[in-house]
């Protein structure tokens, strides 16, 4: 299930490509508290994200505050980036991550990054940003490589990649299970998996506020906003199906990672997962 987006650079840091998905899509899962055959989630979560694309990033300020600023600082403080660092960003489509990566290391000292998303509106929206910051051609020889595929195949070969990064995507995907063996795969030996995701508030106090909050003020502002309730309705939904803190560290070492280590932000509104592949 993977597609190629128009005027879109899909050349990935090696050879090769990876392997088809490993699963027949029989059953059921979930699209928040909704549950939908397995064939259907993608497009759906597809269908989500090309409705609010163009507002994506204004909606994170809006609806965290500028918190999320603060979170994805704390991924790159703890990513530790180094020049000529490979990356893939999963799930990065307008290309947040990246460009704070870029940011740290200097675009002229960067490895190749690689930007995969499953939908092609938001690697537009990311690739036009990098070309008005001039984060294309000269400016970034390694290069920044868009490519629209899905985290449960990646379009990438074996151990290509030095560190593998996903901000507020994992809950998204069918299989989690299945995404994280393919992070592992296009790890590098000594290569570092990095997650930001909403994840379990661990304060009683908050975790009562941040109930109300999700399920009415945030479908209300996507509708303002977004022109999108129910997209923020899934947010919410999503967020509350996804694993917590602790049984996501499990299913990291399940998947062959090593050294798993996670951190709470915010109370626990949301978590950073660190792992290795050693």
């Amino acid at each position: 299930m993977v597609r190629r987006m128009p005027q879109t650079d899909n050349r990935a840091p090696g050879p090769g490509s990876g392997p088809g998905p490993k699963n027949s899509g029989a059953g059921t899962t979930h699209f928040g508290f909704e549950d939908v055959p397995e064939t259907e989630k993608a497009g759906r979560v597809r269908g989500v994200f090309e409705s609010v694309a163009n507002r994506y990033d204004l909606m994170n300020d809006l609806m965290s505050g500028g918190i999320h600023r603060l979170w994805k600082g704390a991924m790159i403080d703890w990513l530790a980036p180094r020049p000529g660092m490979a990356l893939l960003d999963v799930a990065g489509g307008t290309g947040d991550i990246a460009s704070r990566v870029l940011d740290r290391v200097g675009a002229d000292e960067a490895g190749p990054i690689v930007i995969c998303d499953l939908t092609p509106e938001m690697l537009e929206i990311g690739r036009g940003r990098a070309i008005d910051r001039g984060l294309v051609g000269t400016a970034c020889p390694n290069g920044l490589h868009w490519v629209c595929g899905d985290a449960q195949a990646l379009p990438l070969p074996d151990r290509a990649v030095d560190a593998y990064t996903i901000a507020f995507g994992l809950r998204n995907v069918t299989h989690i299970d299945l995404a994280l063996s393919e992070a592992r795969r296009v790890l590098k030996p000594g290569g570092r998996f990095l997650c930001l995701e909403f994840s379990q508030v661990v304060v009683p106090a908050l975790a009562r506020l941040y109930d109300l909050y999700s399920f009415n003020v945030l479908p209300a502002l996507g509708a303002r906003v977004a022109g999108d309730a129910a997209a923020y309705r899934y947010l919410a939904e999503s967020i509350r199906r996804f694993p917590g803190q602790q049984d996501l560290a499990t299913r990291l070492g399940g998947a062959g990672f090593d050294q798993v280590r996670y951190r709470n932000l915010s109370g626990g509104i949301a978590a950073l997962h660190s792992a290795w592949r050693l």
